[in-house]
């Protein structure tokens, strides 16, 4: 009999207004159903340090109370806390690739709101302030997707709401 090795994934939902950080090599993080929410994706491939936010709303100001509570909540202090999540794993910063998705435009065809296009703003700045860089993206429109990312590969992949098949992010 030849030896086999089973692999046990460990599967992590991030919910809404949520973010995870892990090294474990196992560890999928999935955030489902990102509408005008954005999903982000921040990996370290050398250290093998990854993690996922789901942020609802752009900018903690509008209620700094919350945003103390739920940094995930918020695009400013989600990316915030899952850098710093990240380098506390021994993640460098300089070596982090960011993937981003959602920011659609779910029922507010007029743009009234336009949570989506803020969130993607919010996302633009941070990035530009902190110096990283977004290697991949799937951003704005108008569909539902779901996040699917491997810590032990750095495989990012989205279900599109009417999509047949997985798309590969990266």
């Amino acid at each position: 009999m030849v030896p086999t090795s089973i692999v046990c994934e460990h599967r992590l939902v991030v919910g809404l207004a949520e973010l995870a950080v892990s090294n474990n090599p196992s560890a999928i993080l999935t955030a489902y159903t990102l509408g005008s929410c954005l999903g982000v994706v921040i990996y370290d491939p050398v250290a093998r340090v990854g993690g996922l936010l789901h942020a609802m709303l752009p900018d903690s100001r509008l209620d700094p109370a919350k945003a103390a509570a739920y940094p995930g909540m918020f695009v400013d202090t989600g990316l915030r806390a899952l850098l710093e999540g990240a380098c506390q794993m021994q993640a460098d910063k300089r070596r982090l690739k960011l993937y981003a998705t959602g920011g659609a435009r779910i029922m507010d065809e007029d743009e009234i709101f336009n949570i989506g296009g803020r969130n993607c703003a919010a996302l633009a700045e941070f990035i530009r302030q902190e110096n990283l860089r977004l290697a991949a993206q799937q951003l704005g429109g108008h569909t539902n997707r779901t996040v699917y990312f491997s810590i032990g590969t750095g495989l990012v992949k989205l279900k599109v709401a009417g999509l047949p098949n997985e798309i590969v992010l990266c």
